[in-house]
């Protein structure tokens, strides 16, 4: 049972994301990534910023298995509250994977609650989804990639629908200072790029390559890509990332891509493929594949992006349009919304309190059905056994059936008595036989 205390249906994969759900994934390529979660997580809740947080034991992680060692199967794992674990035997093996949970409030008193999970060394989460078979790494070894570091996927919920302009979950998670280690995306699978949400990407000079990259791109459903072109070659200050200068909660979730003055005709060409284009010194938003319902491609078009260190107030504009339209969870996506609120553990002692009362509430329910129902089947009884009393009365008395003609005249008095109160089942087919001739004449007389 879990100790959640929200009761939203769990979301299903490919179906539209829950408006107050904020996710994201990437992969961290600094050491000991668990260890910078832990003290970072720490300092933020000596700070007040962090209401709550703990890190679950890799034995709770739900439904984990690998390659080499399966997890055990339900009814090998002990049930709760019984007896301890003996100390001597051996633990769940660790596969390299670490939980955590936060709690917060966001401005205005809204609380969330968020998830972070971190897979293992050079191995994979499929879909990003915890709770999944791990990819072997031997795999992409094969195949000429090797993953760096550790991918993570977390997800977040509001209580109410999600704000951009609040915090960023990932802030509250990963270490500012060492957000080069941890914002790497990769799209496009093992052969796909590696990107940065926090710093800006140069396009491929390659055409074929550009094309392959915009269109990996536009399947990824995490982040949200938007294509700049520069009208002339920027300063120091154009040629920082823009997407510093977004709200907090759209900062880890929007990949800039920067195309140089001479990529304008690449960059369009390639553009074409998703029925848009950049204006010259504009920027664009991708529509996604498939394209997001409500997309309008003159409502997430800028003319004019100025590279000056100034806010990009338009760009800003159109991503909150972009990010306010319907979309479908991304692929393990949903699987990390219903982990965490199936078995979410960082709860308070109101929301315990709450939890017990609503359970006081549904056994009360439960029990006030089972009552009526008894009292139902006790009255349907008791009326049965009046019909059949009724019946019984209708019929009048039963009759004596005559004495045998070949009874002896003279004999003791047990035999007459016997022979008085013998029993013919002949006689008594008559009697109902007369009876039923009675009634049927009875309806049949006008």
């Amino acid at each position: 049972m879990s100790d959640s205390p929200t009761a939203h249906p769990a979301p299903s994969n490919g179906g539209p994301a829950p408006t107050a759900v904020w996710y994201a994934r990437g992969r961290c390529t600094r050491p000991l990534a668990d260890e910078a979660v832990r003290l970072h997580l720490r300092r933020m809740q000596d700070a007040a910023v962090v209401d709550a947080h703990l890190e679950l034991d890799p034995a709770e992680i739900p439904s984990l298995t690998h390659p080499s060692s399966p997890a055990p199967s339900a009814g090998e794992r002990a049930p709760s509250g019984g007896p301890a674990a003996d100390p001597a035997a051996p633990g769940p093996a660790d596969h390299g994977v670490h939980s955590f949970e936060a709690r917060w409030r966001a401005p205005g008193g809204v609380t969330v609650r968020s998830r972070l999970t971190v897979g293992p060394e050079g191995g994979f989460l499929p879909g990003a989804a915890p709770g999944l078979t791990l990819a072997p790494a031997g795999l992409a070894h094969a195949l000429g990639r090797a993953p760096e570091g550790r991918e993570w996927l977390l997800v977040a919920e509001a209580e109410t629908v999600w704000d951009p302009r609040w915090p960023s979950p990932a802030d509250m998670f990963w270490p500012r200072e060492d957000a080069d280690a941890w914002d790497c995306v990769h799209v496009g699978g093992l052969r796909g790029a590696d990107l940065r949400t926090l710093e800006l990407n140069r396009l491929p000079d390659d055409d074929k390559e550009l094309r392959r990259l915009l269109k990996d791109c536009a399947r990824d459903g995490w982040n949200v890509h938007v294509v700049v072109h520069e009208a002339m070659t920027p300063d120091a200050r154009g040629l920082r990332p823009l997407v510093r200068r977004l709200p907090a909660g759209l900062r880890h979730r929007v990949i800039e891509h920067r195309a140089a003055p001479e990529q304008y005709r690449a960059v369009n060409w390639a553009l074409k493929d998703h029925g848009i284009e950049v204006p010259r010194g504009g920027a664009v938003i991708l529509p996604g594949d498939p394209v997001r319902p409500g997309y309008d491609r003159a409502d997430h078009t800028v003319r004019t992006v100025f590279l000056d260190g100034s806010e990009p107030t338009a760009l800003i504009d159109a991503l909150h349009r972009f990010v306010a339209l319907p979309a479908p969870l991304p692929e393990g996506a949903a699987e990390g919304v219903r982990v965490m609120r199936e078995q979410w553990h960082l709860v308070t002692l109101q929301e315990r309190l709450a939890h017990a009362e609503q359970l006081v509430v549904m056994y009360r329910e439960a029990l006030d059905a089972m009552t009526r129902s008894r009292d139902l089947y006790r009255e349907a009884a008791e009326q049965a056994h009046e019909a059949l009393a009724a019946l019984r009365a209708s019929a009048g008395p039963p009759a004596l059936p005559a004495p045998r003609a070949d009874a002896p005249a003279d004999g003791d008095d047990t035999a007459r008595q016997q022979g008085s109160a013998g029993f013919s089942l002949r006689q008594f087919t008559r009697s109902l036989e007369r009876m039923k001739d009675a009634q049927k004449a009875r309806r049949e007389r006008p």
